[in-house]
């Protein structure tokens, strides 16, 4: 078929530009080093100042816990802004003119957006789940509380998140004709979507009104998932040494476990939901972007 066609062409153009592809890769790697750099010490603070006055956990379980953190921020914030860098390609047939030779050809306009889609979805679980052992390797050395369920889990939220960062960066990128504009899209991406989305800073860290805004935005939630699972085998250790469920709930609270929408606990089923529905929505949206827009004189 021709759009298989195309999602091999795409792929392979990928991972033959040895420059994009290692730098997608050992982005999230870096970024671990970092985070476990600069971030820990200021995780582990903050959540030994929410457990009640006197009472003291193992520093296995302060390790896991700041860990787990480490781990979501940076699988909440890789798996978008490694797609922006994935998606590159779809401009770049811009700029060359490759875009509009396809479509001189009987491949439709929508069959072009899905190989677009799903060649940079396939690039992007590649390097997340990449990324996923990596924090899992860490987490190994300073502190594993991890089951088999909140593996599987972890691994249904960065195909998630992958597949909403590469619907984003799909929708976005459409607009984009330029090289320059590809770095600037990019720069911003980076910078900013880890504080929108709760990566760096927690939600509850903000004021109300800003919380109230950030609550409709998908990236939240998926966030949230990330943190609840990988946060999930502390809190059982925490629960057995003793620790009060109300100091518990105080700290799941504070890293954005738990989530409020206008006052109203979000479950994780409504979590999941509101993400997979902002992927179809986002998807669904690129696609008739691409089937309604024509196409330039060359």
């Amino acid at each position: 078929m021709t759009i298989l066609a195309m999602i091999r062409r795409n792929c392979k153009l990928f991972f033959k530009d040895k420059g994009i592809f290692f730098t997608s890769l050992i982005t999230p790697l870096i970024l671990l080093v970092l985070y476990a750099t600069f971030l820990a010490n200021v995780y582990r603070d903050s959540f030994l100042m929410t457990l009640p006055e006197g009472f003291s956990i193992p520093d296995e379980v302060v390790n896991g816990f700041v860990g787990g953190q480490l781990l979501s921020s940076l699988l909440a914030v890789s798996t978008v802004t490694v797609s922006f860098c994935a998606n590159m390609l779809m401009v770049q047939d811009k700029i060359t003119g490759a875009a509009n030779d396809f479509l001189i050809t009987p491949l439709k306009r929508s069959s072009l957006a899905i190989s677009y889609y799903v060649a940079t979805a396939i690039s992007t679980l590649i390097i997340s789940f990449t990324a996923l052992i990596a924090c899992m390797i860490y987490l190994a050395f300073v502190g594993w509380y991890l089951s088999f369920a909140d593996i599987l889990c972890l691994i249904l939220d960065v195909f998630l998140l992958s597949m909403f960062g590469t619907a984003l960066s799909s929708t976005v990128n459409h607009f984009l004709s330029s090289q320059g504009q590809i770095s600037a899209v990019g720069s911003i991406v980076s910078a900013g979507y880890g504080f929108i989305c709760g990566a760096y800073m927690p939600i509850s860290s903000f004021s109300e009104g800003l919380q109230k805004v950030i609550s409709f935005l998908p990236g939240t939630y998926g966030t949230s998932l990330l943190r609840n699972h990988a946060l999930a085998g502390v809190f059982e250790e925490m629960e057995a040494l003793g620790l009060p469920a109300f100091a518990i709930d105080a700290v799941r609270d504070a890293v954005d476990c738990n989530l409020y929408f206008f006052g109203s606990t979000v479950s994780t089923p409504i979590m999941y939901l509101v993400v997979t529905a902002s992927v179809l929505l986002i998807l669904t949206a690129y696609i008739l972007l691409h089937t309604k827009g024509k196409k330039k004189k060359g």
